[in-house]
């Protein structure tokens, strides 16, 4: 339990809707709104991405409600998430729609909140750690570093049906950003690979896949941008993954703090 007073939190009224970024599995990520949040929330409408040890601590008594999408599985549609959110609301409950990473940055979280606003349901948005920022920190890789890039760009690996994502020019993407950061890209990954390769990056350019980032499954491989996919495969990494392509994986192994690098793991 927070001290919401003293923090001078806003209160979480009955008939809302916050939706709230969960970060990308460390509870210890958790803002203090994310808690109040769970402290009060009457419903906790959360996603495939939450980490179970975050919904333990939704107060006793709120009801759990999964509404969960993953690529290439059957899923709630978003028409009806969002319908769910606004019944709810109107039912009197104070509803938590907890999000993983930042609800804005690739979770929908724009969608659900059109769709609160058009019913005029009342409702917050609460930022989260967005794993293509959180992930990265915690694998020893820095998003940006000034002796490496002063530009990174983070981009989804796949459209709404799960295939590679047509809309983006991967060539712009290749020629002017140092540091690409991929959402949701480990299927599409050969594909990725060579439309960077072909747009002028280099084969042997150093790649990080990071499964699970933050959780205690995390692990983390390196490769280079012609070999990650077929690595990938070999190693049997898994879903959730984050990807990232440049020079900024270099400083993995002397700050992975995280998995152990050059001191013991935090205990």
């Amino acid at each position: 339990m927070i001290d919401s007073a003293r923090l001078q939190l806003p209160e979480f009224m009955p008939g809302s809707v916050w939706l709230v970024g969960a970060g990308p599995g460390d509870p210890g990520l958790l803002s203090a709104l994310a808690l109040h949040a769970l402290d009060h929330a009457d419903t906790v409408v959360y996603d495939a991405l939450v980490d179970r040890r975050i919904l333990a601590l939704a107060r006793l008594g709120a009801g759990l409600d999964y509404a969960g999408k993953r690529g290439g599985r059957p899923s709630p549609s978003q028409p009806d998430i969002s319908a769910r959110l606004i019944a709810l609301a109107r039912d009197g409950k104070r509803v938590l729609r907890l999000k993983g990473g930042d609800p804005c940055v690739f979770g929908r979280g724009g969608e659900e909140a059109l769709a609160l606003a058009e019913a005029r349901v009342p409702f917050r948005i609460v930022p989260g750690i967005t794993a293509g920022i959180g992930g990265l920190v915690y694998a020893g890789i820095p998003v940006t570093h000034r002796d490496v890039n002063s530009a990174v760009t983070f981009v989804t690996g796949h459209d709404s049906n799960g295939e590679l994502l047509g809309a983006v020019d991967w060539a712009a993407i290749a020629r002017g950003s140092p540091v690409i950061v991929i959402y949701m890209g480990l299927r599409n990954l050969d594909g990725i690979a060579a439309q960077l390769i072909a747009a002028g990056r280099a084969p042997s350019e150093p790649v990080a896949i990071i499964s699970k980032a933050t959780t205690p499954e995390q692990r983390v491989l390196v490769s280079s941008l012609a070999e990650a996919a077929l690595e990938a495969r070999a190693s049997g990494i898994e879903a959730p993954t984050i990807i990232v392509v440049g020079d900024a994986v270099r400083f993995h192994p002397a700050l992975d703090w995280f998995g152990g690098g050059p001191w013991p793991a935090p205990g």
